[in-house]
């Protein structure tokens, strides 16, 4: 387990941190990186690409629901997640799953539990709550179409769901206005969307049901 690599992305430091000290509990030689937002997610998986595993809270800022997830299973499809929410409505952990994580942790859940799902995970597994929830065929849609956004498109995507005009979206991102213009085109067409506005719609339909 030396080179064992493990991200804990939640904006909540005392949460963080009972997280991190489970880990060394379970998992005393594993190296365990920390990260507050969707942003420094990002930032960590580019300075550590020998990631193992990322532990992901839903509610960082910079995140639309389950957007972090998605993003993440997009540029790093071979680095498993698993999903750590205080929301524990049975829709979540299926969608969660549906949108590919590899295992699911309330945080209601004791330590014992963080160190049983990493190990699962990390042995090519998975780790979820008893499901009572059905397969959705829409989220399955869903999931299809938004896997077919190259990383910059998804990137494009989310700017778009915060309302900001192409030259907004160029600064925030460093890029020409015109490839901007030509990600949107291909960001719709992709999509299925008519508008920006229902590109928008579609990001928003990925926060989940309740507070997290």
């Amino acid at each position: 387990m030396t080179s064992t690599t493990i991200l804990v992305a939640d904006d909540h430091p005392l949460f963080r941190n009972a997280v991190v000290h489970a880990l060394r509990e379970a998992l005393p030689e594993a190296c365990v990186v920390e990260a507050a937002s969707a942003t420094g997610l990002n930032q960590a998986l580019e300075a550590r690409p020998d990631t193992d595993l990322i532990l992901l809270d839903l509610t960082m800022p910079g995140a639309h629901g389950f957007s972090a997830l998605l993003h993440v299973r997009g540029e790093h499809p071979e680095v498993p997640v698993v999903v750590i929410s205080s929301n524990e409505h049975p829709r979540v952990i299926r969608r969660a799953q549906q949108f590919g994580a590899a295992g699911f942790i309330p945080k209601s859940s004791p330590a014992e539990s963080i160190g049983e799902a990493v190990a699962a995970v990390l042995e090519g597994g998975a780790w979820f709550p008893p499901l009572t929830v059905e397969r959705s065929e829409a989220d399955a849609t869903l999931a299809a179409k938004l896997a077919q956004l190259t990383p910059q498109q998804f990137r494009v995507l989310l700017c778009l769901a915060d309302g900001l005009l192409n030259k907004q979206i160029a600064h925030e991102l460093a890029l020409a206005e015109n490839t901007v213009k030509v990600h949107v085109t291909a960001i719709l067409k992709k999509l299925e969307c008519h508008s920006r506005t229902q590109a928008a719609v579609l990001v928003k339909s990925l926060e989940p049901e309740g507070t997290l």
